[in-house]
């Protein structure tokens, strides 16, 4: 029963490697609602701040995707998530004063620095420049066969139901 038990541990213990480093940023795009305006998959659309930018197709470097997350974007929907941005902490060059009616929106809550290079960490490794959307993703993101992601699924058969059915014609 100890060779079992040490066994167990023993493969549990190998298995921890392979987890997702960026599995935190991943926490914090729920956590934070990044889904509300980007979706799920980053590939953006409408939101309550307007029509939020692709994170798939954004040429971003992560050093400015911190930046955008913690002070967001003057002129845009695209909401702060530093504590203090424009007043304690200079963003895009500008105070509080200085944006004026370009100020961002305040976002549902306040991120570390931590948090929001989690994020940015995620955004690189699982969105950007990751093309359309799979099925793949959808499970992936969602950790169970939901049936959000049945639209993938679908979309993932169409060609090959259309192959099949211009097989048949020929």
């Amino acid at each position: 029963m100890n060779f079992s038990m040490l066994a167990a541990a023993y493969g549990q213990s190998a298995q921890a490697p392979t987890s997702d480093p960026t599995n935190a940023g991943k926490a914090v795009f729920g956590k934070a609602n990044c889904m509300g305006c980007h979706k799920w998959h980053g590939n953006g659309g409408g939101g309550y701040g307007g029509d939020a930018l692709s994170l798939r197709k954004t040429d971003l470097t992560r050093d400015q995707i911190i930046e955008v997350v913690g002070c967001g974007r003057p002129g845009t929907g695209m909401p702060f998530f530093t504590r203090g941005a424009y007043d304690e902490v200079k963003c895009h060059d500008m105070n509080r004063q200085d944006a004026g009616a370009q100020m961002p929106p305040e976002g549902g809550m306040f991120l570390r620095s931590k948090d929001i290079e989690a994020v940015a960490d995620y955004v690189i490794a699982h969105i950007k420049g990751a093309g359309e959307p799979t099925y793949a993703e959808c499970i992936a993101f969602f950790s169970s066969s939901s049936r959000v992601c049945d639209v993938y699924k679908t979309q993932a058969q169409k060609p090959d139901d259309a192959t099949a059915s211009r097989g048949k014609g020929q």
